[in-house]
């Protein structure tokens, strides 16, 4: 059963998001930093979901949660509301002791949590997204998968979803073209629609070393466009300036940023010991800048590093504009 919020529209099926249609939409920000540095909760392998398996557990992550949903009625904004589920998938789950049923279990359990915090608030226009992050770490390419291999293994996320009631599957921090395929062919099959992600290096380069004019466009060829639109995610704007002042045509297709605090490198962050916040009136006079840059930015919100301070640094810039 899907949510009753019959305002939006849960499918391809069904018609456009609503975030394709409104002027702005926010996101949250760096669920797993604030939730490790901001709130002293230790999360092994970054693994936000498991959390939803105890009180405290699920305490923590509304007091994530509501800061952006409040900011998101204050501003007159609507929100994109992510599944804390970066890491539910089959590698990860393992680890921690899942398997493919209790997985598929946690991930449907994700999307009635988050669709229980915008229920308690109606006036908030709000998109249910269903998360699912790279099978390999965000940051380095591992063993590389086939695009039927990426299906495959990403299936069991993208149906989970899609019984749950999410209204589209974000892939997040995607550092391959080949994964991004294999998902948005998964969200295709279930009927689900899907964003795809991607990260960059220091260079505006893929972790693969592609550009990422390249990965999207090989995702597009390889899926018929299914995807609804592009994202960039968990780089600093310097990181991808020089690639958005481009200009070029393929641009049109990115309609999300979420970029990281910090101007460091992933390899520097993956170092850090403590939180690196960077320059909140900096980072959100760059996104001045990438809105004016980048010809149909919908969503903004916030990836590793960032809170709701930040997150607000950009909303309210939009709304006084």
């Amino acid at each position: 059963m899907r949510h009753p919020n019959t305002q939006l529209a849960p499918t391809n099926q069904a018609g456009p998001l609503p975030q394709l249609t409104a002027d702005r939409f926010i996101t949250d920000g760096g669920l797993e930093t604030s939730i490790v540095f901001q709130q002293g909760v230790e999360l092994p392998d970054f693994a936000a979901y498991v959390l939803l398996d105890s009180g405290d557990g699920r305490a923590a992550l509304r007091r994530y949660y509501e800061p952006y949903l409040d900011l998101a009625a204050e501003t007159a904004t609507g929100i994109v509301l992510d599944t804390p589920t970066w890491r539910a998938s089959l590698d990860w789950g393992a680890r921690h002791g899942y398997d493919a049923e209790g997985l598929a279990d946690i991930n449907r359990r994700a999307v009635g949590f988050v669709a229980g915090l915008a229920a308690e608030h109606p006036d908030v226009r709000t998109v249910l997204n269903g998360a699912i992050g790279p099978r390999g770490d965000g940051y380095v390419v591992g063993n590389s998968m086939s695009i039927a291999e990426a299906t495959n293994y990403h299936e069991l996320q993208v149906r989970a979803f899609t019984d749950a009631g999410a209204h589209m599957i974000t892939a997040v921090t995607m550092t391959t073209a080949e994964e991004a395929i294999g998902i948005a062919t998964a969200a295709d099959r279930a009927g689900i629609a899907a964003a795809i992600s991607f990260t960059t290096e220091t260079d505006g380069r893929l972790p693969s070393g592609q550009t990422l004019a390249d990965a999207v466009g090989e995702t597009d060829r390889a899926t018929e466009g299914s995807p609804a639109y592009y994202m960039i995610n968990c780089s600093h704007p310097t990181h991808f300036a020089a690639v958005v002042r481009t200009g070029e045509p393929w641009l049109e297709r990115v309609k999300g940023i979420r970029a990281n605090a910090s101007a460091l490198s992933h390899a520097e962050l993956d170092e850090c010991t403590e939180l690196d916040r960077g320059d909140i009136v900096q980072w959100a006079a760059e996104y001045a800048w990438l809105s004016e840059a980048l010809p149909d930015l919908r969503v903004v919100g916030g990836c590793c590093g960032t809170d709701h301070e930040h997150v607000a640094a950009i909303a309210v810039h939009r709304r006084t504009s």
